[in-house]
């Protein structure tokens, strides 16, 4: 089997996600990186590897070519995040007629996202929680934004739609932050949740006839059915990285192997913007 590294822990944390992969005949490090690097989702959950770490056993399936246009550093944080969002946007079946609501639009699956639906011509607004965030989204396409501690649901809703409510509201925040999803959408909207780990009156939902989609990505690597398709997204993704029309954010903060510890605290403490990577023996990122 070949050797492959990764960082691609599938937990609270969900940092660095590639796999550079050295195949026979093996070639010199500076000639084979471009050809033999992939990037992956590749463990950290049930019968998979735990991914904090130099080397991991990987599952072909889940990996595709790195972006030509990206550091290691950078490919690290696309995958768990890319692959979410892109579920999410098919799930809900996004395009360029559509009004879309990302809530945590600066966090790991909501820039995606963002980037996401913006590449299939749809309107984008962003909920963030400071006026730093709101810039950085806009950067990032949002068409809005909304700081979500200054305006209640309704307040937004008539502000940016009228009172109609978003076509499409993709919720990556979860909790209590999914009432007000479905206080956001428009009748017979979608939304889409990837925390969805929680009780809720649904009488909302049916009032609006709207429709939940819950976007688990782990599914694959814990059943191993249906693997190939992160490849495939992977592969999609690479396109759409390499032609300018997504990006990685990458929190300005970086992480060693050891200080791991740091790195879940300071993920924790909501400081965080994009993704949190750690750096695995430093030599990797190019």
């Amino acid at each position: 089997m070949s050797a492959s590294e990764t960082v691609c822990p599938s937990d609270l944390l969900c940092l660095p996600c590639w796999a550079p992969i050295w195949q026979e005949p093996c070639k010199p490090l500076a000639k084979a990186w471009p050809v033999w690097c992939r990037e992956g989702c590749a463990g950290g959950v049930k019968d998979l590897g735990g991914t904090f770490a130099e080397y991991i056993a990987a599952d072909a399936r889940l990996l595709a070519p790195k972006p030509g246009n990206l550091s290691m550093t950078e490919a690290a944080a696309l995958p768990l995040v890319s692959i979410t969002a892109w579920n999410c946007m098919t799930r809900a079946a996004i395009s360029a007629s559509d009004d879309v609501l990302v809530h945590g639009g600066s966090g790991g699956v909501g820039h995606i996202a963002i980037q996401l639906a913006k590449a299939r011509g749809a309107r984008v607004t962003a909920t963030v929680s400071s006026a730093e965030k709101a810039a950085l989204v806009r950067e990032l396409g949002a068409d809005e934004t909304i700081l979500y501690p200054r305006e209640t649901v309704q307040e937004y809703v008539d502000r940016l739609t009228g009172g109609h409510g978003f076509d499409v509201v993709v919720d990556t925040v979860g909790g209590a932050n999914l009432d007000h999803s479905l206080q956001a959408a428009a009748p017979q909207g979608r939304v889409v949740a990837t925390a969805a780990r929680s009780t809720h009156d649904l009488s909302p939902m049916h009032a609006k006839a709207l429709s939940l989609h819950v976007v688990f990505m782990l599914i694959p690597m814990l059943s191993g059915i249906g693997r190939e398709e992160h490849g495939r997204i992977l592969r999609q993704l690479a396109t759409l990285v390499e032609d300018g029309k997504v990006r990685p954010l990458i929190d300005p903060e970086r992480f060693p192997l050891d200080r791991l510890p740091d790195a879940f605290r300071h993920l924790e403490s909501g400081r965080a913007l994009g993704k949190v990577v750690v750096e695995i023996a430093g030599h990797f990122d190019a």
